[in-house]
């Protein structure tokens, strides 16, 4: 028994990054050794919630993976902690298909009870019928009491509170409106500025928490048992490869478990396309995961001697994967959004990436590479500029089975696309073969 929270809300923007950061501090405060997670694909949440928890945070994805291994997942990192705390992700029941995939499947898949973050702005007693409504929806998901968001006064937060009693559902406290508490651009890179940045952020959540939330009732409602024990496998990894992965303010869009996959395959190390000089002699794959090269394209571009070596490496039939921003690193070039300032890459592709007139490409990603099924996510602005130079080797679908224009592309033994994939048994197999490609 120990509690476990997933913080969830009616819709997104109501405040669940900011309540989460703030609990999360607050119990990091008390000396209570808390394990956050994030439902969904998104690769920066967790990084705020390391920054708050001091401990890595761990994507839980129904799309991605199985619900077997989710659970398994969940149990590894959850097991050993004595606070367990889960980010939603949109609204509660806001899925790839109606509510398959959403906060709400997690919290059954797992027994994860539920606070729900009420977003109280210009709105008083008339959150009574919403808090009912989500209560009654699915009786299998647990709501095990509400925290209002934008709260003006105590008096507005007297009306709430009424509204939650006869709704039926515990009212665990408020975050009253703060005007100078905005969540950082979530486009910052991890240099130690925003590092500080987000600190400063979240030691304001803290205290909007600390002051009006009763966190030892939320605690003490949310405790529940651990659905499934983690199963501990003996899988040794091959001593004799040595496995690089790129990991910088550049390049950290990395899933935590992805991590632990490759341990599986060999000997573990990390560089930096920013500061190193070039990859190791005895690397046999070399892993590149997305990020912001293109807010540091100007250094990644001067630092020629690893552009050089990645180069050699590829051609010479060096095994490379690379994820969005690891792809863009492999172009010939990326322009800025001016259309004026364009930078060298490492050149293994023909192609050229750019930035300008910028948009978003979102969506969970399908694909099957001889006859093993990949899946993955796609979020990114920058697109290529010349898709002919280079074909995709395979057809990619969205999570209803519609076929989109994201590429993947291969040349010599490196693969790389837009696309962050997770690492599951069908992938790994297909990076074994890559370094056995010598």
């Amino acid at each position: 028994m120990k509690p476990q929270i997933l913080i969830a809300a009616a819709a997104s923007g109501s405040g669940k990054t900011t309540f989460t950061m703030g609990l999360l501090r607050c119990l990091y405060q008390r000396g209570i050794m808390v394990q956050p997670f994030k439902c969904g694909p998104d690769y920066i949440d967790p990084q705020f919630h390391r920054i708050a928890a001091q401990k890595t945070s761990i994507n839980l994805d129904i799309w991605m993976t199985s619900h077997e291994e989710v659970q398994q997942i969940y149990a590894k990192y959850g097991s050993k902690a004595e606070v367990c705390i889960t980010e939603g992700v949109m609204g509660l029941f806001d899925g790839f298909e109606k509510d398959k995939g959403s906060a709400a499947d997690i919290s059954q898949l797992l027994n994860i009870p539920v606070v729900l973050l009420v977003n109280a702005k210009s709105s008083a007693y008339s959150v009574a019928p919403l808090i009912y409504g989500f209560k009654h929806f699915n009786p299998n998901v647990k709501i095990a009491g509400v925290v209002f968001n934008q709260v003006a006064s105590e008096s507005h937060f007297s009306y709430l509170k009424k509204a939650c009693d006869d709704a039926g559902v515990e009212c665990f406290g408020y975050l009253a409106k703060c005007k100078g508490l905005e969540v950082p651009s979530r486009h910052l890179g991890l240099t130690l500025e925003n590092e500080q940045q987000m600190n400063t952020w979240i030691e304001q959540a803290a205290k909007l928490v600390n002051d009006h939330v009763d966190i030892d009732k939320l605690l003490k409602a949310c405790t529940t048992i651990f659905k499934v024990r983690y199963e501990v496998t003996s899988t040794l990894p091959n001593p004799e490869k040595n496995i690089v992965i790129a990991q910088d303010e550049a390049f950290n869009f990395i899933y935590q478990e992805n991590i632990s996959a490759l341990k599986k395959l060999g000997n573990i190390s990390f560089i930096s396309p920013l500061y190193d000089k070039q990859i190791p002699e005895n690397t046999d794959l070399l892993y590149l995961p997305g990020g912001y090269p293109e807010l540091y394209a100007a250094q990644l571009s001067s630092n020629s001697t690893m552009l050089q070596s990645i180069n050699e490496y590829a051609r010479k039939g060096g095994a490379i994967f690379a994820e969005c921003g690891g792809m863009m690193y492999l172009t010939q070039s990326l322009t800025m959004e001016d259309g004026i300032n364009k930078f060298a890459m490492a050149n293994v592709f023909p192609l050229e990436c750019t930035m300008e007139k910028a948009h978003l490409h979102l969506g969970y990603r399908e694909t099957s590479v001889n006859g093993d099924i990949w899946r993955g996510h796609e979020f990114h602005y920058s697109e290529i500029r010349n898709p002919e130079a280079l074909p995709s080797i395979a057809t990619q679908f969205s999570a209803k089975g519609l076929p989109t224009n994201t590429a993947l592309y291969k040349v010599n033994n490196v693969i790389a696309g837009y696309t962050h994939w997770y690492f599951t048994p069908n992938l790994l197999k297909k990076l074994k073969l890559l370094m056995n490609y010598k």
